[in-house]
């Protein structure tokens, strides 16, 4: 505060404070001592109380005690004020004003005090007439600050440039400023600035921290002290290479024409793969840890926009309907689909460029050969695909393969024997699959049925007649 009031000071053409205690009357304020005639008076813009430009000569000795020590608090400065104001002298109100305004921080009103003193001045620091200002040799005598008579400036009794003089004035800001009020602000808006930053940085951490990733936010402290906006806090943070490396799918997905994950979206989905995974017993390599917790194997996964509940599908897919399935059912699988390695089915269903519509149905048909392979029966990939797409499962497969037997080998005999089209596997599972043609194949099985039935019946005399019925209506 004391250099404030030097800088006020030198704009009233006033000495700076003395090192030693306010003097009132010539005692050391709060000591014993015999009440002295009162010091040269206090000039203000270069005029003094009293003297030629001053409203009148200031003659209250109570005014005159509490202004001469300027060291006071605001108490004491509005005190002063109030007794400036009963003596009715401008010259006493202004000063007492501008100490208050002074303690009170706002050097604007200071500023305004000080270039009206006289009518002779433009101003501190301004270019007009100083005719009413001290003379040099007194600024450099007395080691006076302020603007002598001849507008030259002084800092201590030194005569110093304009610039350098502002720059005592206002500080820094070379005279552009408002003084001390300004540089008050300027600095606690910095102050302010700052903890904003502090903050977003702290909030930044916490939030990563929670995931164990502090260690991304580390390398961004610097930025606190930078004048970067705290909103920008993020934005570098998602520049930087470890970000990018600890996040990549999501560069892949913004690719694919996606949208980037949220870190907790992304670090989410890891969580639900990696315990889907541990359900179902998959080797521990499938969702390793690297640095900063990074699951390689999970990346195009994410970046297929593959979610917990579809991995999960393609993984019962891949355990319950083929690993854990009938010998028959991998085998189908290797005859149908070469380019799939059933040792590794698990790898090839987990890839997300292989879609989950197009494993199921390889695999359902990998199910239903498999069927026919169980039954000692025949099939091909087209015909497995073909049933696949009416609808027939595994079960069903099984079910129909095996009453499908029976009636081929009876139906491709009384086909024979009667010289009827022949009876056929395909045959068979027209009808029992209810495929396209299943109401010709069941005419066909119907008709050598009746054939056969006429045989029998046909034949006069002969015992047993009632079994060889029962066996003709067997097909």
């Amino acid at each position: 505060m004391a250099d404030e009031r030097d800088r006020i000071k030198a704009m009233m053409g006033l000495s700076p404070i003395a090192a030693t205690p306010a003097v009132i009357g010539g005692t050391p304020f709060g000591q014993a001592g015999t009440a002295q005639a009162p010091q040269t008076p206090m000039s203000y813009g270069g005029t003094s109380f009293g003297q030629a430009g001053s409203a009148a000569p200031t003659t209250n000795n109570e005014y005159q005690s509490a202004l001469n020590d300027f060291n006071k608090t605001l108490k004491q400065a509005e005190k002063t004020l109030a007794i400036a104001k009963k003596s009715g002298s401008k010259n006493e109100i202004k000063a007492a004003q501008g100490y208050v305004d002074l303690l009170k921080g706002d050097i604007k009103e200071v500023l305004k005090l000080a270039g009206l003193t006289d009518g002779t001045t433009s101003g501190i620091g301004g270019t007009g007439a100083f005719a009413g200002n001290r003379s040099d040799a007194s600024y450099i005598a007395e080691g006076r600050t302020g603007t002598s008579n001849t507008g030259q400036k002084y800092i201590n009794g030194k005569l110093v440039s304009e610039s350098e003089f502002n720059a005592y004035l206002y500080g820094s800001s070379g005279g552009t400023g408002t003084g001390a009020g300004a540089s008050a602000a300027t600095s606690a808006a910095n102050a302010e600035a700052l903890a904003k930053r502090q903050s977003a940085f702290d909030l930044l951490r916490e939030q990563f921290a929670q995931y164990g990733l502090e260690a991304l936010v580390d390398p961004l402290k610097g930025l606190i002290q930078e004048n970067v906006s705290p909103s920008e806090f993020a934005v570098r943070l998602r520049q930087t290479e470890p970000y990018k490396k600890r996040f990549a799918a999501n560069a892949a997905r913004i690719g694919k024409g996606l949208r980037a994950l949220s870190e907790g979206e992304y670090l989410a989905l890891e969580d639900g793969y990696q315990s889907i995974m541990r359900n179902y017993g998959l080797p521990a390599s499938y969702y390793a840890k690297g640095d900063l917790g990074r699951q390689e194997g999970f990346e195009k996964l994410i970046s297929g926009d593959v979610s917990a509940a579809e991995l999960e599908d393609r993984i019962m897919t891949a355990q319950n309907r083929v690993v854990n399935a009938p010998p028959q059912v991998k085998e189908a699988l290797q005859r149908f689909y070469p380019d799939i390695n059933s040792s590794d089915i698990l790898a090839y269903t987990l890839d997300p460029e292989k879609g989950l519509a197009d494993i199921r149905r390889k695999v359902t048909a990998a199910e239903i050969g498999g069927a026919a392979i169980g039954a000692g029966l025949a099939t091909d990939v087209g015909r497995a695909e073909e049933l696949a797409k009416f609808g027939v499962t595994a079960e069903r497969a099984r079910e129909g393969y095996q009453a499908a037997v029976p009636l081929i080998e009876r139906g491709s005999q009384l086909a024979g024997f009667y010289r009827e089209s022949p009876y056929t596997q395909a045959t068979a599972e027209e009808e029992l699959f209810g495929l396209t043609y299943a109401p010709e194949a069941a005419a066909k099985r119907k008709r050598l049925t009746s054939l056969e039935q006429a045989q029998f019946a046909g034949q006069s005399g002969m015992t047993g007649g009632a079994l060889s019925r029962e066996r003709a209506g067997s097909f």
